[in-house]
């Protein structure tokens, strides 16, 4: 079955820096249980996302969707942005 690739990954976060051109770093949040004490423990973790049209700001919530690799570090596309800044 070639061809056939599985569903990729859907985050949301919030753009940290917006100083490059089409790339964009998005800080992403997330809360888990942990196993043995089960404490509520935050994580967080940056990567760099597509950002074809510059359309995003620093503050503003996007979706970004795993993808082919576009650069070193860029493994992500800005899908659409959720709350804007103001």
């Amino acid at each position: 079955m070639m061809g056939e690739r599985g569903k990729p990954k859907i985050r949301s976060g919030v753009i940290t820096s917006d100083k490059m051109d089409k790339t964009v770093a998005v800080s992403i949040t997330r809360s888990y249980q942990h196993p043995f004490y089960g404490k509520t423990v935050r994580s967080s973790s940056k990567v760099l996302a597509h950002d074809e049209n510059n359309d995003c700001q620093l503050g503003d919530t996007v979706q970004i969707t795993e993808s082919r690799p576009l650069s070193r570090h860029k493994r992500w596309r800005v899908q659409k942005i959720l709350v804007k800044a103001d």
